[in-house]
């Protein structure tokens, strides 16, 4: 899987793309008091944002602590070793780990609110059908536990609706997690156009993978990112669209981010870095080995 591919917009722009992705915490960066720059207080991408609560201690449904220092315009997110001992076993300890890791809205801005319905089916999982459509089946055999939390920030000022996703998934190990970035990637090439749901569809997606160590990506050992249009019948389009998922041992974390009208492909990349940057601070902190 290592390198990028495609379709017909070529290796070259799908390079750019892939590192810039990989870099995206390098890129984005974020503002003094930690909030993504970009995000708007005012419930508007593109200006600057007023402190963010991270929440206390992490429980399940807070989304845990975060470090005062995220990542920013000269900082990584350290790799340790993962400490295996710490991986979860059972279907409880998966979902026990998840709550730990995955966001709240507060881990976004201000101006991000629950979406309704706000956390998925904890017993179903996507899966992409044959004919490029999303459907929900019982959890596979690989998958402890998964979650997926719905956020949006109100239309606001001329501006749109953005909608953000995020998701945790538990595997057994290493390797589990590694094909569920591979098929990920699978997924894009099979079908550049999906349907979500009735009435809201992805059109032109295309994607990279680039492995710790390539290119920019210092910081998960595997970084999947996708971009493409999105259209919603109710509110239009098309619109701009970026997911982008992370690894770190047995655990995958995603975000995804859907424009409004007047929203652009760049206001959304403040909190795609900002969302995934903190579950990966999380992942590190539950599952990586203590430095000494």
């Amino acid at each position: 899987m290592g390198g990028l591919v495609g379709q017909s917009s070529g290796k070259a722009g799908l390079r750019a793309w892939g590192c810039a992705m990989a870099g995206l915490f390098l890129i984005a960066g974020c503002a003094d008091d930690g909030t993504p720059k970009g995000a708007a207080s005012s419930g508007t991408p593109g200006t600057s944002a007023t402190p963010s609560s991270t929440g206390g201690s992490g429980t399940s449904g807070t989304g845990g602590s975060t470090p005062a220092a995220r990542p920013g315009a000269s900082t990584a997110i350290p790799m340790p070793p993962l400490d295996e001992s710490k991986q979860p076993k059972t279907a409880a300890e998966a979902r026990d780990l998840l709550g730990r890791i995955i966001i709240a809205e507060q881990n976004l801005g201000p101006q991000v609110v629950r979406s309704t319905p706000f956390e998925s089916d904890p017993g179903r999982w996507p899966v992409l059908d044959e004919a490029c459509v999303w459907q929900t089946e019982g959890l596979p055999d690989d998958v402890l536990a998964t979650s997926t939390r719905h956020f949006h920030i109100p239309a606001k000022d001329g501006r749109g609706r953005v909608r953000i996703n995020a998701t945790v998934t538990i595997h057994h190990n290493r390797e589990e997690s590694g094909w569920e970035t591979a098929r990920a990637m699978e997924e894009v090439l099979r079908c550049p156009d999906q349907k979500l749901r009735e009435g809201e569809e992805l059109k032109r997606l295309w994607g990279g993978v680039l492995y710790l160590g390539e290119q920019m990506n210092g910081w998960t050992e595997d970084a999947f990112s996708e971009s493409g249009d999105y259209v919603d019948a109710q509110d239009g389009g098309p619109y701009p669209y970026i997911w982008s998922q992370a690894q770190f041992g047995p655990v995958t974390m995603a975000i995804s981010a859907k424009a409004g009208q007047g929203v652009a492909h760049d206001d959304l990349t403040a909190f795609v870095a900002q969302g995934t940057s903190v579950m990966m601070i999380h992942a590190k902190q539950e599952l990586g080995k203590a430095a000494g």
